[in-house]
């Protein structure tokens, strides 16, 4: 991640769909309180659809 990412902007370049990010909020819960608090560095799981 580097900073200005955001999980819709991960969704729309790993899926094509940026709505679809809350299947990689939901992937990364243990780490992530917050779809809108990510930080840059971070490493996110990204579950196939």
């Amino acid at each position: 991640m580097v900073r200005g990412d955001t999980l819709s902007a991960i969704a729309k370049k790993y899926y094509g769909d940026a709505s679809k990010y809350p299947k990689i909020f939901e992937a990364n819960k243990p780490m992530l309180s917050d779809p809108d608090k990510i930080y840059p560095g971070q490493k996110l799981r990204i579950p196939p659809l």
